[in-house]
């Protein structure tokens, strides 16, 4: 048995929004792991008014526990686009969902 992170992606109905969602999952498998995810992404959908679009990601997690500082996910993606460019493609569109927790 071990842990896996799972990034399972939602899309928002009547608005232009999705979500990305990791848990956390002790199991034999990535297989085992992807398949108890989207049984609760499924789950979720239900609850959250969310559709579950299908896609998940897993990644096992390197440690026999989880605490503070732990990896809980990790994506390598390649790609030919320059920093400042790569950042505002993927991750700084200007179209995310962000709050002040503070």
């Amino acid at each position: 048995m071990s842990w896996f992170a799972v990034r399972c992606i939602f899309k928002w109905p009547d608005q232009p929004k999705y979500e990305e969602r990791i848990t956390v999952w002790y199991a034999d498998t990535f297989g085992a792991a992807v398949d108890t995810a989207e049984a609760e992404a499924n789950e979720y959908q239900t609850g959250s008014g969310a559709e579950y679009v299908g896609l998940a990601q897993a990644h096992h997690l390197s440690t026999d526990g989880i605490g503070h500082g732990s990896e809980v996910f990790s994506l390598i993606r390649e790609s030919s686009l320059e920093l400042v460019d790569y950042l505002k493609h993927f991750f700084d569109t200007g179209r995310e969902v962000q709050s002040d927790l503070t």
